[in-house]
């Protein structure tokens, strides 16, 4: 190998070191990611494309080599796999992207000789590219630092209500906000899932760190959520902390309630071009998951009403009826224990006005 070009290592301490990576991830600047496309997909940082050096295949013949072998052997090898027009269209694609994108860096996993064979490559075709210091696995880091200093350095009000309140709404009209079924594709209950799949863990952990580094505000205000939204977890610190954050809840009558809950689960897919035989399948399935905890009585009768509104368009009154039947129940039992942390009540208005006025936000 030549000697290592430029790079974005830090001058000085490990804490520069990190800080460049935050910024890097805040003011989202393109970056390459190298590595291959299972490691791509298995998490990277939102502003990355995957423009691997080699595919999984050459990857994993290299990665023999080298275990066989010696790292001699697998450069080798490499070298060989990615050559004449392979390499010709890999060196293009980068070349093309850093046109598009001067100020892109590249990475691998931990910014060591992907990353820096790349690099050499884009210099001998006079294309400059500065290497992420530490690669993915530093930004990795980076972001689940952050994630957890969050705990320590923002005011963090969570906001709760029944279902069907409007609560996603809410969040939608003030910059304090993080969405966290946002993030995680789903709406976060039985009936909760979305058209396209959830995101992988990382990729929404390293996406909700870039989404906070982004939030220039003192106050954070989020959802009040299980553990889980779908298949993934909230942070374990950040599911801690809000168990014993402020809470507001937001108050809503029952005719809104179910029409926002149509809206959201029924109209919205149905616009979206979903069939209605399917969404039909998709609701009854939702159903048949909680029909032990609905009672078997309670689940034939939702059923019931939810084939007659494909029928009649009266989808308030399995809607209500499972509301009153089942969620609601569930939110009287867990208030009950959080009680002690509400510290207002009432409309969507009187809320905003409250963070707006008590909460404002630095800046």
């Amino acid at each position: 190998m030549n000697q290592p070009e430029q790079t974005d290592a830090a001058p000085g301490t490990p804490s520069a070191q990190v800080t460049q990576l935050l910024c890097l991830l805040r003011d989202a600047v393109p970056l390459i990611d190298l590595r291959a496309p299972g490691e791509f997909a298995r998490g990277s940082v939102p502003s990355a494309i995957n423009l691997p050096i080699l595919s999984d295949t050459e990857r994993a013949d290299v990665g023999t080599t080298y275990k066989n072998s010696g790292q001699a052997a697998a450069i080798e090898l490499g070298n060989r796999l990615v050559s004449g027009a392979v390499r010709d269209a890999r060196l293009k694609a980068w070349r093309d992207f850093l046109t598009r994108h001067p100020d892109a860096r590249l990475f691998c996993w931990r910014g060591g000789l992907r990353s820096e064979t790349a690099q050499q490559w884009l210099k001998a075709a006079g294309v400059s590219a500065p290497r992420v210091a530490g690669g993915y696995k530093a930004l990795r880091n980076a972001c689940l630092d952050a994630l957890g200093s969050a705990t320590t350095t923002k005011r963090w009000v969570v906001v709760g209500g029944r279902t069907g309140s409007g609560k996603t709404l809410l969040l939608q009209r003030t910059p304090l906000a993080i969405d966290l079924e946002g993030l995680a594709n789903h709406r976060g209950s039985a009936f909760g899932a979305r058209d396209t799949p959830q995101p992988e863990t990382a990729n929404f952990e390293n996406q909700l760190a870039v989404v906070l580094l982004q939030h220039q505000h003192s106050v954070l205000l989020l959802e009040d959520e299980s553990r889980t939204i779908g298949r993934l977890a909230i942070p374990e610190s950040w599911h801690s902390k809000m168990q014993s954050a402020e809470l507001i809840i937001l108050e809503t009558d029952m005719a809104s309630r179910c029409a926002n809950i149509r809206r959201e689960y029924v109209d919205e897919p149905l616009q979206q071009g979903l069939p209605e035989a399917d969404l039909a399948q998709r609701i009854e399935d939702a159903l048949d998951r909680i029909a032990r905890r609905l009672g078997g009585a309670r689940h034939t009768e939702v059923k019931r009403l939810l084939a007659e509104a494909f029928d009649n368009g009266n989808h308030s009154a399995w809607i209500e009826r499972l509301l009153s039947w089942y969620y609601d129940p569930m939110y009287d039992y867990q208030l009950e224990k959080k009680h002690q942390r509400v510290t207002l009540t009432g409309d969507a208005d009187t809320l905003l006005n409250y963070l707006n006025s008590e909460l404002q936000p630095l800046g």
